[in-house]
């Protein structure tokens, strides 16, 4: 999957031999890391003007980041699922077609909040880790997972406070007993898979060599998101059948 290349430099002042290596990507793998980045890219683009410029927002207000959130690990997907459940929720198309909206499913919903928070997540944690140069055993991956799961857990307080009527401390305080009790598990395991997938390619197929300037970074971060998607669905199932969650934050009440 990459070819590396190998060089080697000697030290004047200590005469110990350095090795540096730079890893040679495959041009496949870069034009193909363009083009999917650019295809999510566009339709978070799609999802935002038909928000912000043709006047189809939201009655939840966090809605308005989870859609074009989704639209840039899930692409074309996303933008056909926020056409089918999302913009009908819009009191622009309820008032221009006056029939209910269909209702997405509540898994559909509840995991795309959790994609959400981790998505946001890695986008703060990734440059900070990167940007100060912070290493955990001589390695940026593990300073990133804890950034990551920070992050991810701070906006999913941040989604639960925005929704919470009640006010000053009393009002935080509910938004984190929700999300632990209602969120965590997803989030938790989300970050897992995310971190597995991220790992082996880390350390086995890279051998720390990429770099967030490098397109095939982020798409490499780009799969992860959809495995974490796909891997963090049966918790929000299982959390909805318990009855612990009972809420679908993404429709009007």
């Amino acid at each position: 999957m990459a070819e590396f290349v190998t060089s080697a430099a000697t030290d004047t002042a200590s005469s110990a031999p350095e090795r540096t290596e730079m890893i040679v990507q495959p041009t496949w793998l870069v034009m193909l890391s363009w083009a999917v980045l650019f295809v999510v890219l566009a339709s978070t683009a799609v999802v935002v003007v038909d928000q912000f410029v043709l006047g189809y927002r939201q009655p939840v207000k966090v809605m308005e980041i989870v859609w074009p959130a989704a639209a840039l690990y899930l692409g074309p997907a996303a933008v056909l699922a926020y056409r089918k459940w999302g913009r009908p929720q819009s009191p622009r198309w309820r008032d221009r077609h006056r029939t209910p909206p269909r209702q997405p499913r509540h898994a559909v919903i509840e995991t795309l909040h959790c994609s959400t928070h981790c998505t946001l997540g890695v986008i703060i944690a990734t440059p900070i880790t990167y940007g100060i140069g912070l290493e955990i055993s001589g390695s940026t991956l593990w300073p990133e997972a804890v950034g990551d799961y920070v992050g991810a857990v701070a906006v999913g307080v941040a989604f639960r406070y925005s929704t919470e009527a009640h006010t000053g401390g009393r009002r935080a305080w509910t938004a984190m007993r929700k999300f632990f009790k209602a969120d965590l598990l997803t989030v938790s395991v989300f970050e897992l898979a995310l971190l597995g997938w991220l790992a082996v390619m880390h350390f086995r197929v890279f051998h720390e060599t990429l770099l967030p300037s490098s397109p095939v970074f982020w798409f490499i971060i780009l799969v992860g998101l959809i495995i974490g998607f796909f891997t963090a669905w049966p918790p929000s199932l299982l959390l909805i059948r318990r009855g612990v969650k009972t809420e679908v934050l993404g429709t009007p009440q």
